[in-house]
């Protein structure tokens, strides 16, 4: 049994099976309690030498420190990786995690994301593409006075409330992986616009090609969705093209695996044939027969440093932030797997 003064709301609500704001209600005497339940509940409070009467306390239950996790993303993948990313940097730190999906071509989903932060009471919100890129949403955030990080593939706030994945970087692997093989006629499929890291991603791509005197017509360039199935139609499209490319650049895995589909039914053997770079590095790249080429993102590091953002950096971290500008950010890298190889008749340059 518990020590005279030691018992708590919690202990009592347990005890009684009964919700903390019922054992609130019976010390505030409030009518709105049953006499069956009201005297269980005092029968208790009695037993564990609960303050009674007019001295009893009114002592509030013990709320669960929050952070909340904010995403509309149609890569299922990623956004589980993020979860278990930040769950794992919440560990021991007596923090736990809400997530909050959405819509946001919703017209009302910013005003969704500010009740969610209220009626929560959280610390702090993590934001994740696309809604990290969104303006309206930081600036209704920074009036309501909730904390927030963006995982952003650019700059777009203070850099104590941004953590960086230099996307377009990223990009510019790509294109130096393939060339570095021979190919010289190139195709990509894109993410949404509407996406900060698909523009970044298939710039950086098509920047270091253009640096290379290696051009990208607008023909071999397909807006896709980040889904296979636009994976499979973007392939389709840029493989009737002429000349043909020899190596396709996707923005994320599954429409990576998309181009293999349209691959097989075209009869054209991957690398052999045709060479495939894909982003994330999810499960499916190395799931995928041959394994796929990709861009390893470490989501761990983008969860760790998001939280870290929220919970307070290290003391070294926030004087080197206040002497050099620091800025929390994850260098994505390209994985070399079996999907890419040197173009059929072309040999490898030294590059």
């Amino acid at each position: 049994m518990a020590l005279a003064g030691a018992s708590t709301v919690d202990d009592i609500a347990r005890l009684a099976n009964v919700s903390t704001k019922t054992v609130s209600r019976v010390i505030n005497k409030s009518p709105l309690v049953n006499a069956e339940t009201r005297n269980r509940i005092l029968a208790l409070m009695s037993g564990l030498h609960y303050p009674s009467g007019s001295q009893m306390p009114v002592v509030a239950a013990s709320r669960p420190k929050l952070i909340g996790l904010v995403y509309d993303n149609p890569t299922a993948h990623y956004v589980i990786d993020i979860q278990r990313s930040v769950l794992d940097a919440l560990k021991d730190t007596g923090f736990e995690l809400v997530v909050h999906p959405c819509d946001s071509n919703r017209s009302d989903y910013v005003d969704g994301v500010r009740r969610f932060a209220l009626q929560h009471k959280l610390h702090g919100l993590i934001l994740i593409p696309r809604v990290s890129e969104d303006e309206l949403l930081a600036t209704a955030l920074r009036e309501t006075g909730c904390r927030y990080v963006r995982v952003a593939s650019i700059p777009l706030d203070d850099p104590m409330r941004t953590v960086l994945t230099r996307d377009r970087q990223a990009g510019i692997e790509a294109a130096q992986h393939l060339l570095s093989l021979g190919h010289r006629q190139l195709g990509v499929i894109t993410g949404p616009r509407r996406y900060r890291s698909s523009i970044e991603r298939a710039e950086g791509f098509a920047q270091h090609l253009a640096e290379s005197d290696v051009g990208l017509p607008s023909k071999c360039v397909y807006l896709g969705g980040y889904t296979f199935e636009s994976g499979v139609a973007g392939a389709e499209y840029l493989l009737a093209q002429t000349p043909r490319p020899t190596a396709i650049f996707a923005c994320n895995d599954e429409m990576a695996a998309g181009i293999y589909k349209a691959a097989m039914r075209l009869g054209l053997s991957i690398p052999d044939d045709l060479s495939v770079v894909g982003y994330d590095d999810s499960p499916l790249a190395s799931q995928l027969w041959p394994s796929l080429t990709t861009i390893h993102l470490p989501v761990s590091d983008v969860g760790r440093l998001a939280v870290q953002s929220l919970l307070g950096r290290p003391a070294a971290d926030k004087a080197a932030a206040a002497i050099v500008g620091w800025q929390a950010a994850v260098t994505p890298r390209l994985t070399i797997r079996d999907s890419t190889g040197v173009p059929i008749g072309h040999p490898a340059d030294a590059y």
